[in-house]
Parts: C-alpha cells; sequence; structure tokens
C-alpha cells in the first residue's frame, strides 16, 4: 500500500465514525423519517441519503481525484481518475427502518481492479472492521481471523439473499447447505455478514448476487484475515454484482459446492 492510501485509510477511519453519528441521529428518530419503496423488500430512507451525502461530500473535497461509487447517487467517474471509493451509506436500510441493529456503512477504496483498503462500521453495536492491502484485519483495533473449523458442522454459514434472485433458485442453496450439515443465518446486512466470516464468528457465506457497495468493505477485511473470497471483481462487477462466496480456506470448497449455479 502506497503513502498515500495509508493517508486514505487513516482519514476514512475517522470519517465513516463522522458518518455512523449521523446515522445513529436518524436511527434515534425512526418515526419521522421519509422511507420510499425501491422494490421488493428495497427501501431507501432520507437516512440513506443523507449519510451518502456526507461521506461524498467529504471524500471529494479530501481527494478530488478520486472516483465514487455509491448506492444512493450512483457513479461518478471521469478520465485520470485514481481510483475509486465504492459506499453504502446503511447496508440493511430494511432492519434499520425497522429498528433493529443489524446496519452498517461500508466503504471501499479500489484501485486498477483491487481493493486495497476496506472499512465497515456497525454504529450501534460500535464495531469497527478495518483491513487493505498490507493492513491487518482489525476489529476495534483487535486482529481477527477466520473460522477454525474444517466443515460446514462446525459453524454457521450465512445465506445471502435479495430478490433480484428467484427465489427457487435459492432453495436448493440452502438444502445443499443442510445436507452437508450446515445452518443458515441471516440478518440483512451483506457487509457485516461477510465481516462476521472475517472475524471466525461464522463459518463462511455464499449469496447467488449481490452489489459491489454491499461487499467490497468486507472484502478487503476478509482478504486481510486470510479467508478465501471469490473474484468478485470479475466481469463487471463493479457495476454489476457478482456471486460471492466467502470462508476460511479449509471450506471454501465446500461452500462453492453449496452455492452452486445460483447466481443472478
Amino acid at each position: 500500500m502506497h503513502d498515500d492510501d495509508l493517508t486514505r485509510l487513516a482519514f476514512a477511519t475517522e470519517l465513516i465514525r463522522e458518518a455512523g453519528a449521523v446515522a445513529l441521529g436518524y436511527f434515534g428518530r425512526l418515526s419521522t423519517l421519509t422511507v420510499n419503496s425501491k422494490g421488493v423488500q428495497d427501501v431507501v430512507s432520507e437516512a440513506d441519503v443523507a449519510v451518502e451525502n456526507h461521506l461524498k461530500g467529504r471524500l471529494a473535497d479530501r481527494f478530488p481525484t478520486d472516483a465514487f461509487l455509491g448506492e444512493e447517487t450512483g457513479h461518478a467517474d471521469f478520465p485520470g481518475s485514481t481510483g475509486i471509493w465504492v459506499v453504502d451509506p446503511i447496508d440493511g436500510t430494511q432492519p434499520f427502518v425497522s429498528g433493529l441493529p443489524t446496519w452498517c456503512i461500508s466503504m471501499a477504496y479500489v484501485r486498477d481492479g483491487a481493493v486495497l483498503l476496506g472499512l465497515v462500521l456497525n454504529p450501534v453495536a460500535d464495531e469497527l472492521f478495518a483491513g487493505g492491502d498490507g493492513v491487518p484485519a482489525t476489529l476495534n483495533g483487535e486482529p481477527v481471523r477466520p473460522h477454525p473449523g474444517a466443515s460446514l458442522a462446525d459453524g454457521l454459514t450465512y445465506l445471502g439473499y435479495s430478490p433480484r434472485v428467484a427465489a427457487d433458485q435459492v432453495v436448493p442453496v440452502l438444502d445443499r447447505l443442510l445436507r452437508a450439515g450446515g445452518m443458515f443465518v441471516r440478518n440483512g446486512s451483506g457487509a457485516l455478514g461477510l465481516c462476521d466470516v472475517a472475524c471466525g464468528r461464522l463459518i463462511g457465506y455464499v449469496e447467488p448476487h449481490i452489489n459491489s457497495w454491499d461487499c467490497l468493505g468486507a472484502v478487503a477485511v476478509l482478504h486481510a484475515a486470510g479467508a478465501r473470497v471469490s473474484d468478485f471483481l470479475a466481469g463487471d462487477g463493479l457495476l454489476q454484482g457478482n456471486p460471492i462466496v466467502a470462508g476460511p480456506p479449509a471450506v471454501y470448497d465446500d461452500l462453492v459446492a453449496v452455492l452452486g449455479d445460483a447466481r443472478r
């Protein structure tokens, strides 16, 4: 990682805490929020927009040659950009507006087809995951590592799902997981689920399709922690999303088998 990227990491660490405080302010007054539907089980609140605008503005001021991709405001790129920030202001908006604590802010910095750094903050739990190329994976500054298990029966696997994938594509994934001796969990935030794999709370993560802003912050943490992760940026993953599989090396192939050919 270049010195400039260490500067980015330091700035992003402060910035994501700022954004967390903004989000918590909205979380404390959910009954007053304006919430709109973007589709089945897909909502956006004024909190999402406010947090993203805060992140986007501060990043543009500090790193004016960096591009930006956010869930709510889209892709701001230009010739000669020095890299791109990929941001989800509130990953898990449905849990957020439902008053549940399983939501987070995710930030990643990508350059030349590689995820160089990532941060994921759960403001309610006050948990900050961070990691990157040459930067150890940490949770609140303490090192983390993946689950030590050698079988899917040794832990819980996060089964991600969104209405972008048909239900009959996902049911066979669940069947294969259970028949492999595994058990599933889902909390509504892909980024938090992936970070739970990085720190060993979960043994694996599979999802037929996920967007880049939902996962790249956690992907950086996973790589830094020593987990195996599928090549998410393959093809046009940055803008169109991809399937994702993540877990300790010992069970990665089993997770790939569980996901099978279920994909968007």
